[in-house]
């Protein structure tokens, strides 16, 4: 979830720019803008409290334990309060139902893009060394990769972002900042095709597979030097994620599915139909893991599993190439290749349609900072985005003092 933003407790000017007449101070203010809730302590004199809120959508202030429904605009009274108080904001979340456009810089096949320390990063398959990076999701700048290669996809993990190619060749980069990139080397010439990150028993692990049709994989304890690892099958390994203590990885049109526990030895699996499985991405619904795979044959076909290692065939509501998939903020969230169809999910199992703003082939959609951002292999300058706040301004007063 993203970061808070919301001052320092003051008896200045409220942000939710209208007190209430009879408020006699304020105990709090601020906005929900980049998080969709935010808890802190405030403490009362003794005075029932006023709650105020001004968004998009309905607020709930949960004041020791005790909810409050805040419609935008209106003012709701509590009861008195004394001493230090647990307090929760929380505005309202969004389906992620229609994208709007961003435009990138420049006109390549954006094929991955990752989100990690406040910066959405994406790589493209174009040929060449162009990258970028954006602070919002929106907006972007232009970065330099290390070398012209087909650049396929990017993660980060443990202060790293991490990027691989598939262009046949042993070329990796990494990057600290998500601005500046550094070369790193695979181990074999390969068309590493997706990478990823998980934290294995405290070490942290990067793990990368490809889609030559062979059993290489690699891992990397630091996203700079790589270990040459055994797949379960020669397949055409074209994602992996990492969740709950599994990397699961899936593959181009078989059954083919892996596991691992420590990224290093693989386990076989079985997806439940033999198709061109392209994405799968990892969420925690509640207390549930699941694992989602999309798959690129032009169909309906999808899959979950709560364990990463048994699979069941689920329906998108669809029949596109579903080339990726991801998780956050309570959705899992697909992108499809040359068409505007889309797809949300709020449990991993049942899909509703969503709209992406133009009809390119969305390759890659990641999750951060309360956004959803796409980006595509066209090689054009279409982008995409989703914000899943609906901002909030906020305010919580002292009621007016009662005197004898």
């Amino acid at each position: 979830m993203g970061v808070n933003v919301f001052p320092a407790v003051s008896g200045g000017a409220s942000y939710s720019s209208q007190p209430p007449a009879s408020a006699s101070s304020v105990l709090l203010d601020g906005q929900l803008v980049t998080a969709s809730s935010i808890t802190t302590s405030v403490t009362g004199t003794g005075a029932p409290w006023l709650l105020y809120a001004n968004g998009a959508g309905t607020t709930t202030i949960t004041i020791a334990g005790t909810a409050y429904t805040v419609t935008a605009g209106l003012t709701v009274g509590t009861s008195a309060y004394t001493g230090s108080q647990s307090v929760t904001v929380a505005t309202t979340v969004l389906a992620p139902t229609t994208f709007t456009a961003s435009t990138m810089p420049s006109a390549s096949a954006w094929n991955g893009v990752a989100y990690g320390n406040g910066y959405f990063v994406s790589v493209q398959s174009s040929g060449t060394t162009a990258g970028a990076y954006s602070t919002d999701g929106i907006n972007w700048t232009a970065s330099t990769m290390p070398n012209a290669s087909l650049w396929t996809a990017v993660t980060y993990g443990n202060g790293y972002f991490v990027s691989i190619q598939q262009s046949g060749t042993t070329a990796g980069a990494y990057s600290t900042n998500g601005t500046t990139w550094t070369a790193s080397t695979m181990p074999s010439a390969s068309y590493w095709y997706s990478v990823t990150y998980g934290l294995v028993s405290a070490t942290p692990t990067f793990v990368s597979v490809q889609s030559s049709g062979t059993t290489a994989g690699a891992y990397s304890t630091n996203g700079t030097t790589w270990t040459a690892s055994t797949m379960p099958s020669a397949s055409s390994w074209t994602a992996v994620t990492y969740g709950n203590g599994k990397f699961v990885a899936v593959a181009f049109g078989t059954t083919a599915g892996a596991y691992s526990t420590n990224g290093s030895t693989w386990t076989a699996s079985t997806m439940p139909s033999a198709s061109n499985w392209y994405g799968v991405a990892y969420g925690l619904i509640g207390a549930t893991n699941y694992y989602v795979a999309v798959q690129g044959s032009g169909t309906t076909a999808g899959a979950y599993s709560t364990n990463g290692t048994s699979w069941t065939a689920s329906t998108m509501p669809s029949s596109s190439s579903w080339i990726a998939v991801t998780y956050g903020n309570g959705y899992f969230v697909a992108v499809a290749n040359g068409t505007t169809a889309g797809a949300y999910s709020t449990n991993g199992t049942t899909w509703t349609a969503s709209t992406m703003p133009s009809s390119v082939g969305w390759q890659c959609v990641a999750y951060g900072n309360s956004k959803f951002v796409a980006v595509q292999g066209s090689s054009t300058t279409a982008g995409a985005y989703f914000n899943t706040i609906a901002p909030v301004a906020y305010g919580i007063y002292n009621g007016a003092t009662v005197r004898a």
